[in-house]
């Protein structure tokens, strides 16, 4: 194994090993923030297999601009890389909520649940008087459908995304059933 990271090609198995292994890292730790304790440890395992073998050879070769280069510039993308697989699995639930122009409340709540949608409306007031405000408990790869469908209906609405611990009971996302959505009433 020694001969293959010796070779020119060496500083690119580095590179490699460090993208897997902080994409791993960056995955790991979101796990761990969300409560994935199991999924973490498991990730961690396999996360620290690959930073052992590439940081040994990366120290094998500290002579050797290309070897530094490559753990470098593997750690550097797989900060990105793994931000990025952690965005495309879209793990653990957020609350969206809009802040609405008072009457456009009903409209979007009807609007989201005919689109499958558990939704809490809330009378509120404003700096400028009266507002309707709509909570939704959904996965996060749901979030930006349930954006879409408010301004659509309220383009002058104010809408946040947060992020949700823990939730129990209710809807968190749109219920569907026999491939076509079902209003809840």
């Amino acid at each position: 194994m020694d001969t293959w990271f010796a070779l020119p090609y060496g500083p690119l198995l580095i590179f490699a090993m460090r993208v897997v292994d902080v994409s791993m890292g960056t995955v790991r730790l979101i796990l761990m923030v969300r409560g994935w304790r199991k999924v973490a440890a498991t990730v961690s395992f396999f996360e620290v297999l690959v930073w052992i073998v590439a940081v040994g050879h990366a120290m094998r070769h500290l002579t050797s601009p290309y070897h530094l280069v490559g753990y470098a510039g593997g750690f550097a993308t797989g900060t990105y890389v793994g931000v990025s697989v952690e965005h495309a699995l879209a793990l653990g639930q957020v609350a969206v909520r809009a802040i609405l122009p008072n009457g456009d409340g009903g409209r979007v709540a009807r609007a989201l649940r005919e689109a499958g949608y558990a939704v809490t409306e809330i009378d509120g007031r404003g700096r400028e008087g009266p507002v309707d405000l709509v909570n939704i408990v959904v996965t996060r790869r749901n979030a930006e459908g349930v954006a879409v469908v408010i301004e659509e209906v309220a383009p002058r609405s104010f809408i946040t995304v947060e992020e949700v611990r823990s939730a129990r009971r209710g809807v968190l996302r749109p219920i569907v059933a026999a491939g076509r959505q079902h209003v809840r009433k």
